[in-house]
């Protein structure tokens, strides 16, 4: 069964953080859309290293539900992500249809801390922004699984994140095969 993702890109997104999830996932045969969260009308959106890259759509104009969506962290990028309505109606949907939320660095803290979604879970984020969470229960792990929820501490572990989100949607043999054709470890 073909599974479904939304990767967000807002400006000042950190780049290893989105665009290695869009690699892995579409290696993994997921279908992929990257939206831009407040882009540029052309579709474009500048990364936290000043990398562009150019959007497949607007979040402002998207109206599924995907089976995964993806929060990449970077600052401003998280705050921008935590700002957009329409992102935190895209990840209520989500959330409400039981898909995956799998958010890095930053976003765990900056976009799903304030919106509640880290109550009564296991997380994990970019060190130091752990005390901005008032509810859910902190691990230095680099990647935390809490029901449909996936955590990553940033740029060093999108790898391992990407596998992860990965190993939820499809199981451990598609992750391992994946790993295994980029040579990743974990």
């Amino acid at each position: 069964m073909e599974k479904s993702a939304i990767v967000l890109f807002a400006p000042g997104f950190e780049e290893v953080e989105a665009i290695t999830p869009v690699d892995y996932l579409r290696r993994a045969g997921v279908k992929v859309r990257v939206l831009g969260v407040g882009s540029d009308p052309d579709g474009t959106v500048v990364g936290s290293r000043g990398v562009t890259v150019k959007t497949e759509g607007s979040i402002e104009s998207y109206t599924g539900t995907p089976d995964c969506v993806v929060l990449p962290g970077g600052m401003p990028g998280a705050q921008n992500l935590a700002d957009s309505p329409e992102v935190g109606a895209l990840i209520a949907r989500v959330k409400e249809a039981g898909g995956l939320i799998g958010a890095i660095c930053a976003a765990p803290a900056v976009v799903l801390g304030p919106q509640g979604l880290l109550k009564d879970q296991l997380f994990t984020c970019y060190p130091g922004f752990e005390s901005r969470v008032t509810e859910g229960a902190w691990k230095e792990d680099r990647v935390v699984v809490s029901g449909r929820l996936v955590t990553s501490r940033g740029a060093g572990t999108a790898g391992e994140f990407a596998y992860t989100l990965i190993e939820e949607l499809f199981g451990t043999r598609v992750a391992d095969d994946l790993k295994g054709s980029v040579l990743l470890r974990a």
